[in-house]
């Protein structure tokens, strides 16, 4: 074994994989959260194959599979015309194309098997309302009896452990906004699919949508351009941010534009993008999910890409010394980052498709078939992350 301990900084999805991680190599871990509770902001999230299968590994994802739901298929329709453009088959077909189930399921579902399962295990320590800044973090680690070998970030796109490696990212602002809020089943709209991840596409502009078992209702995003409410995934949207979200929805269908006006309170969160950078500085630190890479939500992959990063550094940790593991984590993860944000900048561009191209995108769509579709996502959903 490379290292025996770790402090890990945030206790959200990445945090809590990373702790599960490191305690399958027997490593223990010392979470810090500045939260005063636990608790996930936004709805529902998308768990595609290649982290299903690692939350398999870690013992989560029989829990999960309790509460959540595996779509028949992936949908992409017209915002304009409501037609079906194309689809990708999931349900039974992935689990035996990419080994491993595709599910829709409520963030703080996802957040809670994570926590019980940290909760349960000997090697794993959760200390909350405790903020560590790169000012304080040489204090923290002073501070311990024995000082842990490695210090993880895991505190997300507005990392406060980024400045301790040199060269690491920087976030901005993308311009883009996601409206997320859910509505009842009860009063959902008839175009709805209660079996798939619906992915509707216009001008500059698209909406998903998807079923959740836990408030057996379904769970919507809105992509719109729009002006960021600071560091922050708990905004509520003035009327005027509104009335410019319904604006760039005009061109749409009737019946996506009602939906809409049905939403209640949604959350506003601003999508923000990390930069080039380092990963790690060499001796003691490294940094996972949204702390490394934040970027667009247009693969569905946040989630996905942090349980990843957390599994394979402990993978690497656990079996080589520790600048070693260090150089190899980001060479390897910041290699599967880049192709996962130039897919969501590919799908970005034929999502939000106008005139002459949006045409020709249809008609691409139209001739391709959903298994051809589904061989396009092998790499991505296909990959077995070594852990």
């Amino acid at each position: 074994m490379s290292i025996k301990s770790a402090v890990i900084v945030g206790a959200g999805m990445a945090g809590l994989t990373a702790a599960l991680s490191l305690a399958r190599h027997g490593i223990s871990s010392r979470i810090v959260e500045q939260a005063q509770q636990l608790g996930e902001v936004g709805a529902g999230l998308q768990i595609s194959p290649n982290a299903s299968r690692i939350l398999r590994q870690l013992g989560v994802l029989e829990d999960l599979e309790q509460h959540w739901l595996e779509p028949a298929e992936i949908q992409l329709v017209s915002g304009v015309s409501l037609k079906p453009l194309a689809s990708i088959p999931s349900g039974a077909f992935a689990r035996q194309r990419w080994g491993a189930p595709y599910g829709v399921v409520h963030r703080a579902t996802l957040q809670q098997s994570l926590l019980t399962a940290v909760l349960r295990n000997p090697l794993c320590r959760l200390e909350l309302g405790h903020r560590i800044e790169t000012s304080t973090a040489d204090d923290l680690l002073a501070a311990m009896p024995d000082r842990p070998d490695l210090l993880v970030g895991a505190d997300g796109a507005w990392s406060g452990l980024r400045a301790r490696i040199p060269g690491s990212p920087s976030v901005a602002f993308s311009g883009n906004i996601a409206w997320r809020f859910t509505i009842p089943g009860s009063t959902a709209p008839a175009f709805l699919d209660r079996h798939s991840v619906t992915a509707f596409l216009g001008p500059q502009t698209h909406l998903v949508s998807y079923p959740l078992k836990e408030i057996d209702g379904f769970n919507i995003v809105a992509i719109a351009a729009g002006i960021s409410p600071g560091e922050t995934f708990l905004a509520e949207g003035s009327a005027a941010q509104r009335a410019g979200l319904m604006a760039q929805f005009a061109g749409w269908n009737r019946a996506i534009r009602d939906l809409l006006d049905l939403a209640e309170r949604p959350n506003l969160w601003p999508l923000y993008q990390a930069s080039a950078g380092r990963w790690q500085n060499g001796r003691d630190t490294a940094l996972i999910g949204d702390a490394a890479h934040a970027m667009m939500p247009f693969s569905a992959q946040g989630a996905a890409m942090a349980i990843e990063d957390a599994f394979e550094l402990a993978g690497l940790v656990a079996t080589q010394p520790l600048p070693q593991a260090l150089a190899a984590y980001e060479t390897i993860r910041q290699a599967r980052a880049a192709r996962v944000r130039s897919r969501g900048a590919f799908n970005k561009f034929a999502y939000h498709a106008r005139g002459p191209i949006r045409i020709g995108r249809d008609l691409v769509l139209s001739l391709r078939a959903p298994q051809s579709l589904a061989q396009d996502l092998d790499w991505l959903y296909g990959y077995q992350a070594k852990g």
